[in-house]
């Protein structure tokens, strides 16, 4: 059983992660922000974003909303432009016939809109739970916890949860995370699984919540 944690506990554990985060270089930060005020651009950058790091997803991202940023504009696309315009990211091929299916999908059952519902983004092709997450807290506003692979890592060797995989990861939290957390765990957990606790040997010694972390599956650290 996973051992219950206090709001007082979760709070002071963020408030430091997210004091940790300001200090980190992010880039890509204010051209992402721009992108999510955009349901389609959003949902478009979240599919090449799978698998791939976030700065090779900023860079594809801009070049193919620079030839097509609407779902209609996307199918005047040949599935080969919209997959040269967003290599090297992984998978980009397959990437590139999601992007198109899902326009085309948007087209025939939205009148080119994106969906703010969590089973309608299910139903859209290469979208998962995480995707569907992201769009609606990003471009919606609207309630959800988007869990990737940092923040499910990262919540377990807290000991927040005992999950084997994102998605369980995120139904613990739904039950044990107040709901003023939930749109922001994701913007917060990614660099500091990425620049602090990462996979192999996480910076234990420089991090700011180690006085409150359980370290569970960390058999080593710096």
């Amino acid at each position: 059983m996973t051992r219950r944690v206090s709001e007082e506990r979760i709070d002071r554990m963020l408030g430091r992660v997210r004091a940790y985060v300001a200090t980190v270089p992010r880039p890509y930060v204010s051209e992402e922000a721009e992108e999510r005020r955009n349901p389609y651009r959003t949902l478009v950058a979240c599919l090449i974003s799978l698998r791939t790091k976030e700065a090779v997803t900023g860079a594809a991202s801009r070049r193919l909303f620079a030839l097509a940023d609407t779902p209609e504009a996307m199918l005047r696309l040949r599935q080969e432009e919209i997959a040269q315009a967003i290599k090297p990211a992984l998978y980009y091929l397959t990437k590139a016939g999601n992007i198109r299916r899902v326009s085309q999908l948007l087209m025939d059952a939205y009148e080119g809109r994106v969906p703010d519902q969590m089973e309608e983004l299910l139903g859209l092709p290469g979208v998962g739970r995480k995707t569907a997450n992201l769009v609606l807290t990003m471009a919606f506003d609207k309630m959800g916890i988007c869990v990737d692979t940092h923040v499910h890592r990262v919540t377990n060797r807290w000991g927040w949860v005992q999950t084997n995989t994102p998605d369980e990861t995120e139904t613990a939290l739904r039950e044990r995370l107040p709901e003023r957390h939930w749109k922001t765990i994701n913007s917060l957990l990614v660099p500091f699984g990425q620049f602090l606790c990462v996979p192999i040997s996480p910076l234990c010694g420089k991090c700011p919540v180690r006085e409150d972390c359980r370290r569970i599956g960390v058999p080593r650290s710096r």
